[in-house]
């Protein structure tokens, strides 16, 4: 059976719709708007991270350690 040959368009196309099926499954997606006047500290703080993501799980792990689950 000859292999099926898709288009770059094509292919992306069933990569997104993979990824789409697998988050609406597995992901939970969260967001939080700031103040840029009264949270310019949290703001200044987080903008110095690599990953804001592993910067805020990192934080709420270490309170799950010290205050329970």
């Amino acid at each position: 059976m000859p292999k099926t040959v898709y288009t770059p368009d094509e292919a992306r196309r069933a990569q997104n719709e993979a990824k789409a099926r697998y988050d609406a499954v597995n992901a939970k997606h969260i967001s939080m708007k700031f103040n840029v006047k009264t949270d310019a500290d949290i703001l200044s703080r987080i903008q110095k991270e690599d990953s804001v993501q592993r910067y805020i799980k990192r934080l709420i792990r270490e309170d799950i350690a010290r205050n329970g689950g």
